[in-house]
């Protein structure tokens, strides 16, 4: 039987937990700012965007001084208290569990977390995040992958309990994302370091009526 989301909810909020200060710490990867900017770019003054997985706050923080209204969610706790600390408006909630208003947001940020969604619920993922996003709204979907496929946790994870992890190819990152009603602005890969390859899409919900 294949994995279901709900099966790595708690292990994942485990793990987070855990090693949320850790990863307060880190820097941020020169190629992750600049993917990050390059969203922000695409976005109107003002917009209002939500981050899911948005761990300690770092990326929220920065949209926000960028003049944006953001509003984070994680699965975990502990992270949504770190964001609160950073002054931004945080919820503990999962990908299938987005509680917001239709259409309320202008933007959807996720930087390698969708990563932790199987592939067997990631079509419902979508259609949570298409939901809230506003006609014409974007959304960055951000994660490692692009070679061969798999599921499961990794070899080596420093994480207690170990994560889970779903890998997919280009072909079937954007076989998702067309298949869940959304258009694609933009797809390309970003060699990441340590043989790591980040697939780098951003999506628009269409307006009604554009074709």
């Amino acid at each position: 039987m294949s994995t279901r989301y709900d099966d790595v909810l708690d292990p994942l909020r485990q793990a987070y937990d855990t090693r949320a200060g850790w990863r307060d710490g880190l820097g941020k990867e020169s190629w992750k700012v600049a993917e990050r900017q390059g969203f922000r770019d695409r976005l109107a003054p003002g917009a209002r965007l939500l981050e899911v997985g948005a761990g300690t706050g770092q990326d929220s923080v920065y949209f926000q001084e960028q003049g944006l209204t953001v509003v984070a969610a994680d699965l975990s706790p502990v992270m949504v208290e770190h964001c609160r600390a950073k002054g931004v408006e945080a919820h503990v909630m999962d990908f299938l569990h987005l509680d917001f208003p239709a259409g309320s947001f202008d933007a959807v940020y996720t930087m390698n977390c969708l990563l932790h969604v199987p592939n067997r619920d990631l079509p419902a993922v979508l259609a949570a995040i298409r939901a809230v996003l506003r006609p014409g709204g974007l959304f960055f979907l951000g994660v490692y992958g692009g070679g061969e496929s798999g599921e499961g946790p990794i070899e080596g994870d420093e994480h207690v309990p170990p994560r889970f992890f779903s890998w997919r190819t280009d072909e079937q990152l954007l076989g998702f994302a067309t298949a869940a009603g959304f258009e694609v602005v933009d797809f390309h890969a970003v060699e990441a370091g340590g043989g790591r390859r980040f697939q780098s899409l951003t999506l628009t919900v269409p307006s009604p009526g554009v074709r």
